[in-house]
């Protein structure tokens, strides 16, 4: 498994010299946020700051400094240059805000700061578990493994989990209703597995606890239908845990199977469960959907 935190080392280690464009400051609607940034090599860019001609320019400006140790109009002598862009339609963009960044060439020392906020953010991330590798769990990873989120697949086939991302953690168990069980906390469950009765025991223990984010199942009404009874009768669940899942995943208002579609779908559907659970339980605290690694 790569994670988000190793492709920032590498591209640290292996792209030298570097330059970081941080945005250090911002006025009305701008594409990123105060602290998004993006490094800068001769040949290759890691992250972004919002694409179009702002960040045209910062990497034109960047890739200057990175080929000349001369001082230049905006740069200071000690290798950092800023950058003030209205977002008009003067560069082609039309925002209406103003971004300030701050281009810096990446010394050891800085470096070392990137690679430890980057690890302090990915501590943090909130947990994606996938239970399932089959065609559409497979879709859904590679969707997910994009995002601000640590994927775990779960799957009790060895051949079904050979073609996973590399970004993504998977784990092989006869017991993958234990993994859901044991998960931590504000952790959003996926439940696509190729068993339906496997399916409801993991089902089952997600929505026996109060903690979790999202709990979605792959299938039709019946199958939900089915589920509920089992339940409510042979799982000892309540009407209140079984109204915290979501089924059919990825919802029923796009009417194709394929199993991209539904990926894409269930993976709007799974960020958006993240982004409001960690709103409601970190009221007041930035929560850690930031660019520390990289955007």
């Amino acid at each position: 498994m790569t994670s988000k935190v190793q492709s920032l080392e590498d591209f640290l280690a292996g792209r030298r010299p570097v330059a970081l464009a941080e945005v250090s400051g911002t006025r009305g609607s701008t594409p990123r946020e105060k602290g998004a940034f993006m490094l800068v090599s001769r040949a290759a860019i890691f992250g972004t700051i919002g694409g179009g001609q702002l960040e045209y320019m910062a990497i034109d400006k960047a890739r200057q400094m990175l080929g000349a140790p001369e001082t230049g109009p905006g740069e200071k002598a000690d290798g950092c240059a800023t950058l003030d862009v209205p977002l008009g339609p003067e560069i082609g963009q039309c925002c209406g805000g103003r971004v300030e960044v701050t281009i810096r060439l990446v010394d050891p020392a800085l470096a070392a700061e990137l690679v430890a906020a980057a690890r302090a953010v990915e501590a943090h991330l909130p947990y994606v578990y996938i239970f399932g590798g089959g065609h559409v769990g497979q879709s859904l990873a590679s969707a997910v493994a994009l995002l601000p989120v640590r994927v775990i697949v779960i799957e009790t086939r060895a051949e079904a989990l050979e073609a996973m991302p590399e970004s993504v953690e998977t784990r092989l168990t006869p017991m993958p209703e234990v993994e859901a069980r044991n998960a931590p906390a504000g952790t959003a469950f996926a439940i696509l597995t190729h068993d339906h009765a496997l399916d409801f025991l993991i089902v089952a223990e997600a929505l026996k606890r109060d903690d979790t984010a999202y709990v979605g199942m792959i299938g039709s009404k019946t199958k939900k239908a089915t589920f509920r009874t089992w339940f409510m009768k042979s799982a000892d669940g309540s009407q209140v845990q079984f109204g915290r899942l979501v089924s059919p995943i990825g919802g029923d208002a796009v009417k194709d199977k394929r199993p991209q579609v539904i990926a894409a779908l269930a993976a709007a559907e799974i960020m958006t469960a993240l982004v409001t659970h960690a709103a409601a339980s970190n009221a007041g605290h930035q929560a850690p959907y930031d660019a520390a690694t990289g955007g």
